[in-house]
């Protein structure tokens, strides 16, 4: 009887700790310890984040380790996050998972935190077929990626300044909204008028995006109407939420209306922390309906920042054969695909 892929999966990216469990394909536990302490400073704080997974790191895999009912002799190999992120949270994560596979003699999979995202839709059935189109929106990242098999991912566009999750949080964070802010914008926009504000779309060429634009045009806007009405904000919270992120989306639909109009492509899906944005899976679904698409949207808790997701690309980087690092393989902050 053959034995069992068993992999360990450590992901340490940014500001959550979190270990991953997956057996054959089936993730066994997926444990996430986040850091509040963050809350107070409106935003993550590196330093702050790399000291707290060096606290979480240990007690994570151990109770991951525990509610999968797996041992560190039953496993095949380890997969860590190696880019991109903040490179100390990056370091805590990458030196534990180097220590750990040295340690028991196992292979060690370095993953990349944006293919992980695209990959976190084959955890669970249902599953896309090939070529899949995903739209990866995060706090540091947007993009178009072109999926023709598990092993290989092509980015079609991405932002050239700002994320679509870091428009969110500023406009949060200009509407004295706490951090994080973009699921309250998601929040207070389900009982605003998305078109009761108007702000403008960039029209980059391509597939790529812009929102730097957006957030400066939200900061003149708001500067504005205070200077009329200084309780503007309070006065109009929940239009002001949904007009923004009427705007956001439409601005990330646009482009991957496009790009799978222009490749024919049907299957499409959306992943990344932005994805659990209510009016971002419904606008998905509808532009699934108008255009005869299978659509993909994860679930809530492989949205944001998992370890299942390295793990369910480490399960298939191991069948693969070709993409073991060795142990003196370092995380970098930022990596091209």
């Amino acid at each position: 009887m053959a034995t069992p892929l068993i992999i360990l999966a450590i992901e340490s990216s940014c500001d959550d700790t979190s270990a991953a469990v997956i057996k054959e394909g089936v993730v066994l536990s997926n444990l996430i310890a986040t850091q509040k302490v963050h809350e107070q400073y409106g935003g993550v704080v590196p330093e702050m984040a790399s000291r707290a997974h060096m606290q979480n790191i240990v007690p994570v895999v151990s109770v991951a380790l525990q509610q999968a009912g797996i041992t560190l002799n039953d496993l095949s190999a380890i997969a860590f996050t190696q880019a991109p992120g903040l490179i100390g949270s990056l370091l805590v994560g990458a030196c534990f998972a180097k220590g750990l596979a040295q340690s028991l003699q196992l292979p060690l999979i370095a993953v990349h935190h944006m293919q992980a995202h695209v990959m976190s839709h084959f955890i669970e059935d249902p599953k896309p077929s090939f070529p899949f189109l995903c739209l990866t929106v995060s706090g540091g990242h947007t993009q178009i990626v072109l999926m023709e098999n598990y092993h290989s991912m092509r980015v079609l566009g991405e932002t050239i300044d700002d994320a679509a999750g870091e428009a969110f949080d500023k406009t949060a964070k200009m509407l004295g909204l706490p951090y994080p802010g973009g699921p309250l914008i998601d929040k207070y926009a389900k009982e605003g008028n998305a078109k009761r504000f108007s702000f403008p779309i960039s029209d980059m060429k391509g597939y790529d995006f812009s929102f730097s634009g957006i957030k400066t045009s939200i900061l003149y806007f708001l500067q504005k109407e205070q200077k009329k009405q200084p309780d503007f904000i309070a006065q109009n919270l929940p239009d002001i939420c949904a007009s923004v992120q009427d705007t956001i989306i439409r601005s990330l639909m646009k482009k991957l209306e496009k790009a799978a109009k222009e490749l024919g492509i049907k299957n499409v899906g959306i992943a990344g922390g932005v994805s659990a944005n209510s009016a971002l899976r419904a606008a998905l679904q509808a532009a699934g309906e108008r255009n005869g698409w299978q659509t993909f949207i994860p679930k809530f808790e492989y949205c944001t920042d998992n370890a299942a997701m390295i793990a369910i690309t480490a399960h298939y980087k191991y069948i693969e054969g070709t993409s073991f690092a060795d142990l003196s393989t370092v995380p970098t902050a930022r990596a091209v695909w």
